[in-house]
């Protein structure tokens, strides 16, 4: 039962009743040419939320809210990506929601302990280094995905969980900080973890994939300040001042010389340039015009015919079908699951400072993509969490999912039963 009276019963059946309303508009309003479509999508759909809400009720957890609402948003992406042009059922998708479910538990095990993770950090910069040089050897000219035939891999997209994972660790190092030269004292891991950022950067601009590093950026300014408030870090006002200071004019020279299609974005006007670099944004722009509030019908769109109408723009997609009412609920599940981890009691400083982490990962990747696709700001291609396509990023979201998970979804250990001694017994 749960602390606001919901029992477990209770709860899961919200998230298969909102399910089962989005899988009825899909057979009343939907676009298909067999009545076997929707009714294998609904088979397949309901029959995971029945298959994991049983697995769920053998794990010994304290609470099951971020898994109720992990499930709920996956579900409700599957069915999104279902319908994009013609209901159907998005085979691929459907198994990569099953993978970030497995991803889920495997990253919430794998940083339960903070212990665990201080001892071996090491071995995290070592994953991080093993796959910048995967991309730069193996993804073929400055490109970011690896071709193995049957799949393509984006190693940088698996960065993302770790790169957030060593920002969280050696937190105790900023009390014993090593003497320099004089006075100036400084913290061994943080010129690590400075360098790792330094590299990351370099990294995505040779790779021309400029649109991620705001991601990348946000991560490592969410984990230096966290750092920075650790309990007696005792860091002058002095160097806040100038690392401030310093990220600015990294930004102001960026911008400067960005390439040329980075210019071009950043001072293209869309509805001059329609048939040019402002063609996706204006299509998106229409299609969320279209959709209105409540939106054509599932299948009913025709922005699957754009590029990256599955990826890059799936708020405009599913604003289009769905209505822009529904595309807003699953921006709100996403923050909902941030905002219930970070609510909750952490069970460390480690904790606490890896799901600010994450919760910087998905709330960038959300803002590039949704105010990209409304041309706010300059388009990235960046994909929006668990919503978009693609195998690479569900599976390293599905990691950071479980970060988060850990954070709030305690487990306690049972203490051991001692004989309680015998008060009326005589002693000699």
């Amino acid at each position: 039962m749960y602390k606001n009276g919901l029992f477990y019963g209770g709860i899961t059946m919200l998230s298969l009743l909102t399910h089962i309303s989005l899988l009825a508009i899909v057979f009343v309003k939907g676009e298909y040419d067999n009545i076997f479509d929707p009714v294998l999508l609904s088979v397949a759909v309901l029959g995971l939320d029945i298959v994991y809400f049983c697995i769920l009720k053998f794990l010994k957890q304290n609470t099951y809210t971020f898994d109720i609402l992990f499930i709920t948003l996956l579900n409700m992406s599957v069915i999104f990506q279902s319908c994009f042009g013609k209901v159907g059922f998005a085979v691929k998708h459907y198994i990569f929601a099953v993978a970030a479910l497995i991803c889920c538990q495997i990253g919430y095990r794998l940083v339960q302990d903070y212990k665990f993770i201080e001892k071996h950090k090491y071995i995290f910069y070592g994953i991080i280094g093993v796959l910048i040089i995967s991309i730069i050897l193996f993804t073929g000219s400055r490109g970011m995905w690896i071709n193995l035939g049957f799949i393509t891999i984006q190693p940088s997209e698996f960065i993302k969980p770790f790169f957030v994972l060593v920002f969280a660790t050696s937190l105790a190092a900023q009390q014993n900080k090593k003497k320099l030269i004089g006075n100036i004292k400084i913290v061994c891991d943080n010129w690590i973890l400075l360098g790792i950022t330094g590299l990351i950067v370099l990294l995505q601009w040779w790779c021309r994939d400029l649109g991620s590093l705001p991601t990348f950026a946000a991560v490592a300014a969410c984990g230096f300040i966290m750092r920075i408030c650790y309990p007696k870090a005792k860091l002058s006002k002095k160097m806040l001042i100038g690392i401030g200071i310093a990220g600015l004019a990294v930004i102001i020279v960026a911008l400067k010389f960005a390439p040329g299609y980075v210019q071009d974005r950043l001072h293209v006007d869309i509805w001059s340039d329609q048939t040019g670099n402002g063609w996706q944004q204006c299509q998106a722009l229409i299609a969320i015009a279209e959709g209105g509030w409540f939106g054509k019908g599932p299948g009913h769109g025709r922005l699957y015919k754009v590029p990256a109408a599955d990826t890059d723009i799936v708020f405009s997609s599913i604003s289009e079908e769905w209505g822009l009412l529904t595309a807003l609920l699953a921006v709100f599940m996403i923050m909902l699951i941030i905002v219930t981890s970070l609510i909750n009691r952490p069970r460390s400083y480690f904790h606490t400072t890896l799901t600010v982490g994450v919760s910087a990962v998905f709330v960038a990747q959300m803002a590039l993509n949704i105010f990209g696709s409304c041309n706010m700001i300059p388009f990235t291609g960046v994909t929006i969490p668990f919503i978009s396509q693609g195998g690479s990023s569900m599976l390293s979201c599905g990691l950071m999912a479980g970060f988060l998970k850990a954070g709030q979804a305690m487990v306690y250990p049972v203490p051991e039963k001692r004989p309680v001694p015998n008060q009326n017994r005589r002693t000699v």
